[in-house]
C-alpha cells in the first residue's frame, strides 16, 4: 500500500515503489491517492490539485506496470483521508488475506505517533520504511516514534522490529536517492520551467498546464 497526496506523482515515487516491491518480494503495489490529506493545509499559493485529477495522473503513470494498481478507496470516501481508516477498510475486504504492507518514508514515519489512533495503526499492517542516502538511517529505532519503541521489539541488526502483541513487523528498506519532490515540480510549473524527466512523459504536459499549479503564479503577481 503506497498512499500519499501525489501532488503530483513523479518518477521518484515510481522508482521507490519498484525498489520496495523487489526488496520485500511483494505481489503488487496499491497506489492510494488521498482525497483530503489530514496533515497538509491548503495553501492558495501552492495548491493541491483536485483529487480526481491526481487520481487520473497516478492511474496513467502506473498503467504500464503489471504489478502496480490504483485504489480509489480514499478518493471515494468523504472527509479527511486518515490512514487507520484506510488500512482497516483494506483488512475488512479480506480478513483472512495477506497482511498489507504500508510504504512510507522515514521522515513521515518518525511523525506517525501523532497520527490518528497510532496503536491500532501499527497493528493493522506491516510497514516498510524507506531510507535513502546521504545520512541513511542504519537502525530502525533511531527514526521510530515513541509508540513504536514501546510496542515493538527491535532486532539486533536494527533492520526490523516486531509488534509484541499484534505480530506485525516493520522493515527498513534502503532505496536509491533520487532528488525529485512534488514541491519542486510545482515550483517549476509556477516558474514556467520544464519538468521533463521528473514525471512520466504521458502526463507531463497536463501537469504543467492543467494541475492548477500555474494559477498560483498568477495569484502571486
Amino acid at each position: 500500500v503506497f498512499g500519499g497526496t501525489f501532488n503530483p506523482i513523479h518518477l521518484g515515487h515510481l522508482r521507490a515503489a519498484e525498489e520496495v516491491r523487489q526488496a520485500l518480494a511483494l505481489e503488487k503495489i496499491l497506489f492510494i491517492p488521498s482525497r483530503i490529506p489530514p496533515h497538509k493545509n491548503q495553501d492558495p499559493s501552492d495548491p493541491i490539485a483536485p483529487p480526481k485529477l491526481r487520481l487520473d495522473w497516478v492511474e496513467r503513470a502506473i498503467a504500464a506496470h503489471a504489478h502496480f494498481q490504483i485504489d480509489r478507496i480514499e478518493i471515494d470516501r468523504e472527509g479527511p483521508s486518515f490512514l487507520v481508516d484506510t488500512l482497516a477498510a483494506i483488512r475488512d475486504r479480506d480478513p483472512e488475506g495477506t497482511l498489507p504492507v504500508f510504504i512510507v518514508g522515514e521522515d513521515a514515519f518518525a511523525e506517525m505517533g501523532d497520527w490518528r489512533n497510532p496503536e491500532k495503526l501499527f497493528a493493522l499492517a506491516d510497514f516498510a520504511i524507506m531510507t535513502r542516502p546521504p545520512g541513511q538511517t542504519s537502525h530502525l529505532e533511531k527514526c521510530s516514534p515513541d509508540i513504536v519503541k514501546a510496542n515493538f521489539v527491535f532486532e539486533e541488526s536494527g533492520q526490523r522490529a516486531r509488534n509484541k502483541e499484534a505480530g506485525t513487523r516493520i522493515d527498513l528498506v534502503p532505496i536509491t536517492a533520487l532528488d525529485i519532490s512534488s514541491s519542486q515540480i510545482r515550483r517549476l510549473c509556477r516558474e514556467e520551467c520544464s519538468i521533463r524527466f521528473l514525471v512520466p512523459e504521458s502526463i507531463r504536459a497536463e501537469i504543467e498546464s492543467g494541475g492548477g499549479y500555474e494559477k498560483a503564479q498568477v495569484a502571486a503577481r
